[in-house]
């Protein structure tokens, strides 16, 4: 029984090996030619299936009520090109992208500001939300600072992709923690300052504390987890704003959100400057965020 399940573990892993080496090939391909598997991509997702098409629908309905119904048709259009070319062309890149490929594609804007803090001894809190390409931004903010900069992340249900998602993200040195063991290691940030980037726009779980409140015109649940920790351990926050300046190339500006004393502070003070942030960034270029998801389900 022990020799059938040792055997049934190394066919998985070798499947695994051999899936991972045809992916670092397909990421060797130029950019333009992985474009043009995301252009059919994108014309099943738009034309054949109509991938989320009535959840889309419904966001797009409450977020630009003041839209024409051919104006949220062509932002809904224009998000199956993002949402394509990110998820497969862009995703798949950045497996082996170049530090200077990636340079030219994604500029950072004032990392300064965030790096400052973690040289002076105190971690730095970065937030953004799901607005295209969040992916190249964990690696441009890698590559980019001077310091050591820290992912939260929900780990994936599918075991293989989970472990793409960490090989992609951790491709230029940034390290990447699973929520849970975030937690337990929140208690070195006195002594091992860093960048901590949360995606602070992530529908939170029932066993977490949530906190609820309108966005994009609608009430939408919230994670407290970057407010809490910036209050109580007094760590400046920053947002980080996302541009698409043409296709597969980016800016990525960051400003600051708010800073410690928090005394004077309301409750969910830093929570709502992140939303307003946030639908600020997401009406610039409606078509950068994931309208695909079921953000707005309580």
């Amino acid at each position: 029984m022990k020799c059938v399940h040792k055997s049934s573990y190394y066919k998985q892993l070798t499947l695994v090996l051999a899936e991972m080496f045809l992916l670092r090939l397909l990421s060797r391909l130029p950019l333009s030619v992985l474009y043009i598997f995301s252009d059919t991509l994108y014309l099943i997702a738009r034309y054949v299936v109509g991938y989320r098409k009535k959840v889309i629908d419904e966001n797009l309905l409450y977020a630009f009520p003041e839209k024409t119904p051919a104006e949220r048709k062509s932002i809904r259009n224009k998000f199956y090109r993002n949402f394509t070319d990110a998820f497969f062309a862009e995703t798949f890149k950045m497996l082996t992208i170049s530090e200077k490929e990636l340079k030219q594609r994604f500029q950072v804007i004032n990392q300064h500001l965030v790096d400052d803090p973690v040289k002076n001894g105190k971690s730095s809190l970065m937030m953004a939300g799901h607005v295209f390409n969040w992916e190249m931004a964990i690696l441009g903010v890698a590559l980019n600072t001077e310091v050591t900069a820290e992912t939260v992340f929900l780990k994936l249900n599918n075991p293989f992709f989970n472990k793409l998602m960490l090989a992609i993200r951790t491709h230029f040195g940034g390290i990447m923690t699973e929520k849970t063991a975030f937690r337990r290691s929140m208690i070195t940030m006195r002594n091992t300052p860093r960048i901590v980037h949360l995606a602070a726009d992530q529908r939170p779980p029932i066993s977490d504390s949530r906190y609820t409140r309108e966005f994009m015109n609608r009430p939408a649940l919230f994670f407290e987890g970057g407010e809490v920790l910036a209050k109580k351990m007094e760590l400046p926050v920053f947002f980080g704003t996302m541009t698409k300046i043409k296709r597969g190339h980016y800016r990525f500006e960051f400003s600051p959100l708010a800073a410690p004393p928090y005394a004077d502070h309301a409750p969910h003070s830093i929570t709502d400057e992140f939303c307003r942030r946030l639908e600020e960034n997401i009406r610039t270029q409606p078509d950068l965020y994931l309208w695909s998801h079921k953000r707005w389900k309580l």
